[in-house]
């Protein structure tokens, strides 16, 4: 496809989908017999843990897509991703970049996949968006809740295909579904509360420096957060299996909150019905210093409260219904048992994140787990967190995302960028 322009790309791509008889072959594209210039051509951001699995579980897997193109700040592990997709490729041809923006200067590229830390997410997906590349990024899709406005508008202006990694919705045997259908359809009556219980909010980054060995842009990874000096803590050297802590720092994301918060409030947001909107009140915990206890509330009275065992329970005027990865429980048993009835509405049936993303390519339709999904689950998070932080009731209007009472909370909807990384302009 590397003399058709993006717009024409994308006609073929819908073409092909649609007409596939033009391509004189008995079976569509995306079938498992792709011919090279039909394929979806990927760039990967980030090629940490996550980079690396989404790689070897989805986009190397599926013939869909052809990976030609790696950005990563790190030398060993640029080279090392480089070396993975040349050998699925069966040549020497993807390109590795230390500067993300230079992978999405390509015309050739029609997607990318997102797999920074999360302070980078934001900027990444806006300049993405702004040359016109479909979109799948990791969770939690920001951090602030002004990159959560920024990023919606973003997609929705520049028509992109996005789809959140936000795998509950589509994997694990379908249990979060089936928990999200059952309460959505009314099983346990009206819902008055829900827990999730997943881990605390972050604190501020107090590391000491180390000395840096070459090969790593520390000046990039750092990118809009402040300037301090190297860590391994934050960012390991080379290829390594296990997940980095800077999830824990307030500078770079939400802490473990917004980690698995991202997944489990995400699944109260789908079963709560409420996607594309919020809670209306956030309340801090009853004892003061709490890292439990928080809780927002709906328009409707419903409260979802941090805390509580891992997973998400929806209580409800009928009964109890518990989620979580292994585990799905209800009481009484019947709610289980029983299932959906004649003029339900099931929720839709997914393979998985990577597979509804593909086809949306396809056919220009929304994921899933849509940027406003996204989006959502992860203010979620951040309103959470204020909740610890700022330590008093505030309103919260989630049409204009603000806090329409407190300048005070409005101070903590975003946060100063260095300079040269602002968040761009949708």
């Amino acid at each position: 496809m590397k003399n058709l322009t993006k717009s024409n790309r994308r006609q073929f791509l819908t073409a092909a989908a649609t007409t596939p008889a033009i391509l004189s072959r008995p079976s569509p594209w995306w079938a498992g017999t792709t011919a090279p210039n039909e394929r979806i051509n990927v760039g990967l951001i980030g090629y940490g843990i996550r980079g690396r699995r989404l790689l070897d579980n989805y986009f190397l897997r599926d013939d869909a897509f052809l990976v030609s193109a790696i950005c990563e700040v790190d030398s060993t592990r640029r080279a090392a991703g480089k070396a993975a997709v040349d050998k699925k490729n069966g040549n020497s041809d993807c390109a590795t970049y230390v500067d993300y923006q230079e992978l999405l200067a390509r015309d050739d590229i029609d997607a990318v996949v997102i797999a920074t830390p999360d302070h980078w997410h934001a900027n990444q997906i806006i300049h993405a968006c702004q040359a016109k590349k479909d979109v799948y990024s990791e969770k939690p899709l920001t951090l602030t809740l002004r990159e959560s406005k920024e990023i919606i508008a973003a997609v929705n202006k520049h028509e992109i295909v996005f789809q959140t990694g936000s795998q509950q919705r589509t994997e694990w045997g379908g249990d979060f579904r089936r928990a999200a259908e059952l309460v959505r359809n009314g099983k346990l009556g009206d819902v008055i509360s829900v827990n999730v219980g997943v881990g605390p909010s972050p604190v501020w980054c107090d590391l000491e420096g180390e000395t840096m060995e070459a090969g790593l842009d520390w000046d990039r990874w750092l990118g809009p957060a402040p300037m301090r000096p190297y860590s391994s803590v934050l960012s390991p050297r080379g290829v390594h299996g296990h997940f980095p802590r800077w999830r824990n720092y307030r500078e770079y994301a939400g802490g473990s909150l917004a980690d698995m918060g991202a997944h489990h409030f995400d699944i109260a947001q789908w079963g709560l019905g409420t996607d594309t909107t919020g809670p209306v009140k956030v309340v801090p915990p009853e004892i003061k210093g709490s890292s439990l206890g928080a809780s927002l509330i709906y328009a409707n009275g419903t409260r979802l409260t941090h805390g509580g065992r891992s997973g998400t329970t929806f209580v409800g005027t009928n009964g109890v219904l518990h989620i979580d990865r292994g585990r799905i429980v209800s009481i009484p048993d019947s709610i289980l048992e029983g299932g959906l009835d004649e003029g339900d509405v099931p929720l839709p049936k997914k393979t998985s994140n990577a597979d509804d993303w593909r086809d949306c390519i396809r056919d220009r339709k929304k994921p899933l787990c849509n940027v406003e999904v996204g989006a959502h689950s992860a203010a979620i998070c951040h309103l959470m967190n204020i909740a610890y932080w700022h330590d008093e009731e505030l309103a919260w209007d989630p049409l204009a995302w603000r806090f329409p009472d407190s300048e005070a909370g409005n101070k903590l909807l975003d946060y100063k960028r260095r300079e040269g990384y602002q968040l761009p302009l949708a």
